[in-house]
């Protein structure tokens, strides 16, 4: 079967760690709550270590802010990916990606004050906003069209890689001297794919359409191990090459206009809200009181269960159909905040452990790899940011007030996220007839 040459898998690993940055950094605070914040410390702990302090002290909320930051960037680099792929092509915006990055691991990893750890996040962000619009663009333009389907799950694994290794990072790297290390090894992996872009291919699809024809046979040429030059026009007749008949933008006003427009953009706001009515973010956070010692044990295994269940709707979508999945997936999720916060609330910790992994499964099998119209994918990301960043903020916050101190309560703050998910999957089902 056709594939990638060995150079070829080379530049799809090249392409990948942007979404695997963005994976790594949706999790790199998790396990470094406590010591970050000044929560793990004794009278053994110095107060700095290398010229910078071991902790930076920190409220809930001042946490959430921080860790919701990243959102707010990644907005922003969604905004800006598309630009910066017609401007500097694809290859082009994976290097800015990795240099934005870079620079906001760097000074996270050499922060002293909350401001500078903010910025840090907000850059580290930013890259991934246009890390996550880019990758799985550039894998599907250099991949041949026989495994551009199965090769587009890369993206989604990476993503789950990124998050496992963070966690399992945490079990070593996790203390007032060496939690920095966490954020240099995310700044050292950027600036190492920043220096190899220079032996990294472009997108053929890029070099057709800036009219550099003979670089694009090239670029094929090493990355297919079956592509024989005499046959270059039979590739460049298929889709994957094709510049010819550009569909044009959508415009805002389109959107709302054109009904069967009008109701992918709903079906698409309601699934990207329904999709981040969750706390993966948090998973160390909500089991450290009920779980001191085991915590970070239960949120890897969490971790490794996502990775597993990445696997199964690439089989079960064509078998039982999407929506059917939707409706088991958000049946399973919101039962599984339900469970957690009776389990919290009850003192009963291995339900809530055992159902936070259940949402997982839950989350993996629909709300995960959740459908969107090409035409409507900005939109679809935007608010898909936007509604990441409103979880990231409130959620501890709204977990403190709802329990005013009272650690039996802690609970409750998944009766509101599962209600909240119950309306907009009814929305989402309403408008997604398929």
């Amino acid at each position: 079967m056709p594939s990638f040459t060995l150079y070829g898998w080379l530049v799809c690993a090249w392409v990948l760690t942007v979404s695997f940055q963005y994976g790594y950094h949706i999790s790199a605070l998790n396990q470094l709550q406590d010591v970050l914040t000044c929560r793990r410390i004794d009278t053994s702990t110095p107060v700095h270590h290398m010229g910078l302090p071991t902790c930076i002290p920190m409220s809930d909320a001042t946490f959430s802010l921080v860790t919701s930051l990243f959102t707010v960037g990644g907005l922003c680099g969604s905004l800006f990916a598309n630009i910066a792929m017609d401007r500097y092509g694809r290859k082009g915006a994976t290097r800015l990606s990795s240099v934005c990055n870079a620079a906001g691991a760097l000074l996270s990893a050499v922060a002293a004050s909350v401001t500078a750890i903010a910025v840090g996040r907000f850059l580290v962000g930013l890259a991934a906003g246009i890390g996550i619009c880019v990758g799985p663009i550039y894998l599907a333009e250099i991949a041949h069209p026989n495994i551009r389907g199965n090769i587009g799950v890369g993206t989604q694994l990476a993503i789950v890689i990124g998050i496992m290794v963070t966690q399992a990072m945490g079990f070593g790297l996790a203390t007032p001297k060496h939690w920095r290390l966490v954020l240099f090894i995310s700044a050292a992996l950027s600036i190492t794919q920043f220096f190899m872009s220079h032996i990294i291919t472009e997108s053929p699809v890029y070099l057709r359409r800036i009219g550099l024809p003979e670089q694009q046979k090239r670029a094929l040429q090493r990355l297919w191990s079956d592509y024989i030059h005499r046959d270059s026009e039979e590739f460049a007749e298929q889709p994957l090459i094709e510049n010819e008949e550009r569909p044009s933008p959508v415009t805002l006003p389109q959107l709302f206009h054109t009904p069967e427009l009008r109701q992918a953009l709903f079906i698409a706001v309601f699934a990207m809200t329904s999709q981040q009515l969750s706390v993966l973010y948090y998973s160390n956070a909500i089991l450290s009181r009920a779980l001191p010692a085991l915590a970070p044990y239960v949120s890897l295994a969490i971790t490794v269960v996502n990775f597993l269940m990445t696997f199964p709707p690439i089989f079960l979508i064509e078998r039982v159909g999407r929506k059917q999945l939707m409706r088991l997936s958000v049946a399973g999720a919101i039962l599984s905040h339900l469970a957690v916060g009776y389990g919290l609330d009850a003192g009963m910790v291995t339900i809530s452990s055992i159902a936070i992994t259940v949402f997982v499964m839950s989350f993996a099998i629909g709300l995960g790899p959740v459908p969107a119209s090409s035409s409507i994918s900005s939109m679809a990301l935007s608010v898909n940011w936007i509604m990441n960043f409103v979880v990231g903020l409130v959620f501890l916050s709204l977990r403190n007030f709802l329990a005013n101190g009272d650690p039996t309560k802690e609970g409750r703050v998944f009766y509101v996220f599962a209600g909240a998910l119950l309306c907009s999957s009814l929305a989402f089902s309403k408008f997604y007839k398929r």
